[in-house]
C-alpha cells in the first residue's frame, strides 16, 4: 500500500518538477538526448526574460484573472448563497421541485449550454466584458448544491431566535448564516480560484481583445502556441510561474476542502 502511494506521488509531482527544471535549462540541455532531467546550470534569468523580453503583457493577463475571480466569488456567495439559504430556511413555494430542478441541470454536460451562454452574452453586447464570466458563475447548481447542505445543517432554533429579536431573513443570513458557514465559504473559494485560474476555453471564446484575456488563455495564445518564437526554457519559466500561485493557494487552504466538503453533508 506504501509503495503504491508512493508511486503515486512520484507520478503525479513529476510534471510539476519537470516544468519547474526545464524552465532553469539552457537551449543545448533542452534538447539533450538523452534528457536530462536537472539542469547543470540553473538560468534563473530564464524568469526575468519571460516578464522583459518578449513584450507579453503577463501583468495584464494576471489582472484580468484577478478580477475575474473576485467577480465570481461574490457572485457565488451573494446570488447563489441567498437561494440556498431560502431553500433551507424559508418557506418557498413547490421547494423540493426548484431543488430537484437544480440538482437535475448537473447531470448536463457543460458543452451543450456554451453555445446558448454565448449568444445570450452576445445579445445583451456583454462579451469582452467580466461579466461573461460573472454572471454564468451566479448560476453554478454544484456551489448551490454545497451552501445548501450546509445550511441544512443550522439548526433553525438559532434563525428562529434572531428573528423574534426583529431581524430580517437578510440580516439572519448576512449575521447568522455567512458567519457559521466559514468552512463552506472557504472550499468555494479554492474551487473557484482553481477554475477561474485554469480556465481557457469559456475566455477564448467570450474575449478577442489582447488586452481582456486572463492568465490561462494568454499562455495558451501567445506562449503555447505553435508559432510562437520564444524559446522553449522561456515558456516553462512561464508555465511554473503560472503553476506557483494554485499550489500555493491550495497548500494554503487545503483544510477548508477537507473540512467544508464533509461538513456539508452533515445535517444538524
Amino acid at each position: 500500500m506504501c509503495l503504491l502511494i508512493l508511486l503515486m506521488t512520484v507520478t503525479m509531482i513529476y510534471p510539476f518538477l519537470d516544468t519547474f527544471f526545464s524552465s532553469l535549462k539552457t537551449r543545448e540541455e533542452f534538447f539533450a538526448f538523452p534528457p536530462k532531467f536537472l539542469p547543470e546550470k540553473w538560468l534563473w534569468h530564464n524568469y526575468i526574460a519571460a516578464w522583459t523580453d518578449f513584450n507579453l503583457p503577463l501583468g495584464t493577463f494576471l489582472k484580468n484573472t484577478v478580477f475575474i475571480y473576485l467577480g465570481n466569488i461574490a457572485f457565488s456567495v451573494i446570488f447563489i448563497g441567498l437561494a440556498a439559504y431560502a431553500l433551507s430556511h424559508l418557506r418557498v413555494p413547490f421547494k423540493k421541485w426548484v431543488t430537484l430542478y437544480f440538482l437535475s441541470t448537473l447531470l448536463i454536460p457543460p458543452a451543450t449550454y456554451i453555445v446558448p451562454n454565448f449568444l445570450n452574452l452576445q445579445s445583451l453586447g456583454l462579451t469582452n466584458t467580466y461579466w461573461a464570466f460573472w454572471l454564468p458563475a451566479a448560476t453554478n447548481a454544484f456551489y448551490l448544491v454545497l451552501l445548501k447542505s450546509f445550511f441544512d445543517g443550522i439548526h433553525k432554533e438559532i434563525l428562529e431566535a434572531a428573528r423574534i429579536d426583529g431581524a430580517s431573513e437578510l440580516k439572519s443570513f448576512l449575521r447568522i448564516a455567512v458567519p457559521l458557514s466559514t468552512p463552506i465559504i472557504g472550499t468555494l473559494l479554492i474551487l473557484s480560484f482553481s477554475t477561474t485560474w485554469n480556465d481557457f476555453y469559456w475566455p477564448s471564446i467570450v474575449m478577442t481583445e489582447k488586452n481582456m484575456y486572463p492568465l490561462a488563455t494568454g499562455i495558451y495564445r501567445y506562449v503555447l502556441y505553435p508559432q510562437s518564437v520564444i524559446p522553449w526554457s522561456i515558456r516553462f519559466a512561464i508555465l511554473a510561474m503560472a503553476m506557483a500561485p494554485p499550489i500555493l493557494f491550495f497548500i494554503t487552504f487545503q483544510k477548508f476542502i477537507v473540512r467544508g466538503l464533509s461538513v456539508s453533508g452533515v445535517k444538524g
